[in-house]
């Protein structure tokens, strides 16, 4: 769930923060590791207008595209970033550009500036603004974090294209099932009411159904929409969504294909942190907040490991964040001492694992789902018309 917090560092003004996290206790602490003091935390709403959806127009994605092809050009970052905030047309996105210029000509450094303005760069870019800032190549962690956010959304692309046919699938299936029995049922049952032969139990209950709307359409259509109404709102709740994200962590096999997508994320982002210099103990407290809970209870014990002058690999092997293809590449990754590199392949060879299990299951599971609305609303149909097939019979 989104957690909205205001937030202060010392000697920094008040500023806004979001952050997912499973309970207010966790967000606080992730605020605290950050270096923040909280100074008020709120659930973010989960009821939002058209306009609420669309109040943070800033793109990080663009800014730093943008801001890439600026210093390539030539021009000094603050500069750059002033030359953005002049064409820039948008009030909100103006206004946040030019604070960060302000605090450039305050003689801070870039990573100061953006880490001043939490709710637009979060702490995993201004760590990578900040490694660079050692080595002097901002231009490459620019690219480097482009890369890396690029990949991800990749990923996320193809998970949401698998799923439109099937949403589109189910949502045609709802209507034609919710067109008959609201509308055709009723009138079958008009003309099934003076027939004096036995109807079949499942086409008398059916047509029941039907007399029931006739009877009572308005507040049967009400009693539906209370109950959509209530179903929505027991999703909108963070209880309830971890509790659903809880089951499904708990079956087999949808368990182990989210466990691999947040470990792809997990290692791509300590991957990229670790290529642009960040140290191995910094970068395992900021992707910490990528991973579920129980993942995120295993990093823990992973980084403490880590810290006690373990390797890599063992640590992430005892806690049970790798599988035996990634933990194979990790030793090779210490052994030549490019472990970023090394974990970004590991990412790259989950993404595709991953991908190429949401093709398969694509495949298996659309033809399986036509076939259960085809048999539903065949069945409607088939109870509808068997009494006319008894009378004919009959009449015979």
């Amino acid at each position: 769930m989104k957690y909205e917090l205001k937030v202060m560092r010392a000697l920094d003004s008040v500023a806004a923060l979001t952050l997912d996290a499973p309970d207010e206790q966790d967000a606080r602490n992730q605020a605290r590791a950050q270096g923040y003091s909280v100074l008020n935390i709120s659930a973010q709403r989960s009821w939002q207008t058209p306009t609420q959806w669309r109040r943070n127009p800033f793109s990080l994605m663009l800014f730093s595209q943008e801001l890439l092809a600026l210093l390539k050009a030539g021009l000094p970052v603050v500069e750059g970033i002033a030359t953005l905030a002049e064409k820039e047309t948008r009030a909100e996105v103006k206004t946040l550009l030019q604070q960060v210029v302000s605090h450039l000509y305050e003689g801070r450094s870039l990573s100061h500036a953006l880490q001043a303005l939490p709710a637009a760069f979060p702490m995993l870019y201004v760590s990578t603004v900040r490694a660079s800032e050692k080595t002097g190549d901002l231009g490459e962690a620019l690219a480097r974090y482009i890369a890396y956010q690029a990949q991800l959304d990749v990923v996320r692309k193809k998970v949401v294209s698998a799923s439109i046919y099937p949403m589109l699938l189910i949502g045609a299936g709802g209507l034609v099932t919710t067109f008959l029995m609201v509308y055709v049922v009723p009138r079958f049952s008009r003309i099934y009411e003076d027939i004096g032969t036995n109807l079949p139990l499942l086409s008398r209950l059916l047509l029941r159904w039907g007399k029931l709307l006739q009877a009572n359409g308005a507040s049967v259509l009400l009693a539906l929409l209370l109950a959509a109404a209530a179903a929505l709102y027991l999703l909108s709740r963070p209880a309830t969504r971890g509790w659903l994200m809880q089951r499904l962590w708990q079956l087999p096999a949808a368990g182990e294909r989210m466990r691999v997508y947040q470990l792809a994320r997990f290692y791509r982002t300590l991957g990229m942190l670790l290529r642009g210099g960040t140290p191995i103990g910094a970068a395992l407290k900021m992707v910490s907040d990528l991973l579920q809970t129980d993942l995120r209870l295993q990093l823990q014990g992973a980084a403490a490991k880590i810290n006690e002058g373990r390797s890599i690999s063992h640590a992430m092997q005892t806690h049970r964040l790798t599988t035996p293809v990634s933990l194979r590449m990790l030793q090779v990754g210490e052994r030549t001492g490019e472990m970023g590199e090394m974990m970004e392949r590991i990412a790259s060879f989950y993404d595709e694992e991953m991908a190429r299990w949401v093709e398969w299951f694509t495949r298996l599971f659309e033809p399986l789902l036509m076939a259960v609305i085809g048999l539903v609303i065949g069945f409607i149909v088939v109870l509808m018309y068997l009494p006319i097939f008894e009378l004919a019979g009959s009449l015979q």
